[in-house]
């Protein structure tokens, strides 16, 4: 008896689509056929894959999570003789029992449809043989769905935000059944799953203790008023107390009296409060500590789960040693063989000339840089000043160039020069002046962006650093040059023959023999030493993100 697959919106759940139409047919067809047998001798199971194997190649009207794996799926179960993932074994119990807890690899368990596989996996030792293929080919596409959500993520990054460049990725499905076919827990078999990062598996820890906080209660909030600072008597200190008090239990054994007197022990609370949250570690309790203080554990658990979708957007190998600069949290890293050897300060792009997230590989490093100004910055930013006063300009060592020629702004009627009619590159020369100061990490890319130093050093020291037009600017960029140019495969160059070439003023470029993967990243929340850190969502990525897992859509 073939079964009567229908057409059903796509707009339900992805593994939803299908699954309820599925699940009420076997069901019904138990209660009205008597001949339903369970497949136990191989000539049943033959029947069985010869049914499968059929549906895949001549059913046009297979619901859509079969059908977004047909060719996969054919593939591996072409390949089987009467072996079957699902039939006759426990792991159907287990893949509906992981997607019903998907809540603990920040999933959601609304996504999938665990009650309806439920009543595939109950129903199987009952269906008749075409209703088995039916099952085995159902519970399959969940658990190929649930793998590249845990893997590779939900979305394609681009589709959410258009300042992700991250390359797509995919599992490789037929791999994925086969190591479904010899798993013997199902857990363990999406363990191997999850992303491979260090970060990854420390967020995920992480999400298991916020959930855990929330279940006990959460947190109190935390009143605003006058800023408390060390030594102050203020009723809002008890708040403060029994705020601070739910991760450190100490905090609430105040002696009596002193309840609501801003002490030493609480300062101290109060400053690795504002180191774990990027504020400005000062100790005074003001509105920006305050507004952390009173973000819902809701939200820190959205941070975590957005997180850690991210890590599922990152290429697999970030590579032996790699540079790694988090853009929320304005900081790059230095990494090699798994562990931090330098870390510094960044300056990244404002909302509104936003670092780009991507990946790619520093290639080569230039010493005394010119700085070829973007055609968008010399339109928008120096044409008017150009026209009024190019003198200044070329003061701090700006010259036009048009093919060969370099000319002196001061020699140009800028007048009669505007969008679509600027024939020049506006350029500024090595010097104290440039905007990319002695060197530059050069890593050639769409965007235009790269790392380098700045003359502006005084922006390191604040906790927000969203100054820059796109770039990443270094804290300490001669010292990451030096280390990039020895593990680059680059040798001789100390820090006394990088000091000689600065002080020559004369560019120089330096190839890596290897080059060494970058990665650009965006994240608002992370584990560092075993303690969550959250960061502000300047740029609202993590808005667009979360309500594309709302279903929601969000202009840019």
């Amino acid at each position: 008896m073939r079964i009567p697959f229908l057409n059903l919106p796509i707009c339900l759940p992805r593994l939803l689509v299908g699954v309820l139409v599925i699940a009420g047919w076997i069901l019904g067809m138990l209660a009205a056929d008597a001949r339903a047998q369970t497949a136990s001798d191989p000539r049943d199971l033959a029947v069985v894959r010869l049914n499968l194997i059929d549906l895949l190649e001549n059913e046009p009207r297979l619901p859509l999570p079969v059908q977004q794996r047909r060719e996969s799926l054919l593939e591996f179960y072409s390949a089987q003789d009467t072996r079957f993932i699902w039939l006759g074994t426990t792991r159907g119990q287990g893949l509906v029992d992981r997607l019903s807890r998907a809540e603990i690899d920040g999933l959601r368990p609304g996504d999938y449809p665990s009650g309806q596989l439920q009543a595939l996996v109950d129903a199987a030792p009952r269906a008749d043989l075409r209703g088995q293929a039916v099952i085995e080919l159902h519970l399959s596409a969940a658990m190929l769905e649930y793998a590249s959500d845990l893997h590779v993520g939900r979305f394609l990054p681009s589709r959410i935000d258009p300042n992700f460049f991250l390359q797509k990725r995919s599992i490789d499905q037929v791999a994925a059944l086969n190591a479904a076919m010899t798993a013997t827990d199902m857990d363990a078999f999406f363990a191997g799953m999850q992303p491979s990062a260090e970060e990854y598996r420390d967020l995920r820890n992480a999400l298991a203790g916020f959930r855990q906080l929330r279940a006990s209660g959460g947190w109190p909030a935390m009143p605003f008023g006058e800023t408390l600072k060390p030594g102050m008597d203020d009723p809002r200190v008890a708040d403060l107390r029994a705020r601070l008090g739910v991760r450190d239990p100490l905090l609430l054994l105040a002696e009596p009296g002193t309840e609501t007197v801003y002490d030493e022990a609480l300062v101290a609370a109060v400053e690795k409060f504002q180191a774990e949250h990027g504020l400005d570690v000062d100790g005074a309790v003001g509105p920006a500590t305050v507004g952390a203080l009173n973000v819902t554990i809701d939200d820190r658990i959205a941070s975590i789960e957005v997180a850690m979708e991210r890590w599922r957007w990152m290429p697999e190998d970030l590579g032996a040693q790699y540079v790694f600069v988090n853009i929320a949290g304005f900081e790059l890293k230095r990494v090699r063989n798994d562990v931090v050897e330098e870390r510094m300060n960044v300056v990244v792009g404002k909302p509104y000339s936003r670092t780009p997230v991507f990946s790619d590989r520093i290639r080569y490093l230039e010493f005394n840089p010119y700085w070829n100004v973007p055609s968008s910055i010399a339109l928008d930013e120096q044409l008017q000043e150009l026209r009024a006063n190019p003198a200044r300009l070329a003061s701090q060592g700006f010259e036009a160039v048009s093919g060969d020629q370099v000319y002196d702004l001061r020699s140009i009627d800028w007048r009669q020069f505007g969008p679509g009619n600027f024939p020049f590159q506006i350029r500024q020369r090595p010097g104290a002046n440039n905007a990319l100061g002695r060197v530059k990490l050069m890593f050639p890319n769409p965007h235009n962006v790269y790392l380098h130093d700045t003359p502006s050093r005084s922006l390191f020291s604040r906790s927000e650093r969203a100054f820059s037009h796109g770039c990443v600017r270094l804290q300490r960029p001669l010292d990451l040059a030096q280390q990039v140019l020895a593990v680059g495969g680059v040798p001789g160059w100390d820090r006394n023959r990088i000091d000689s070439v600065l002080a020559s003023g004369e560019r120089t470029v330096v190839s890596l023999e290897q080059p060494i993967p970058v990665h650009i990243a965006y994240l608002t929340a992370w584990v560092e030493d075993g303690v969550p850190q959250f960061r502000a969502d300047i740029y609202e990525h993590d808005r667009k993100l979360l309500a594309a897992l709302d279903g929601k859509d969000i202009a840019w």
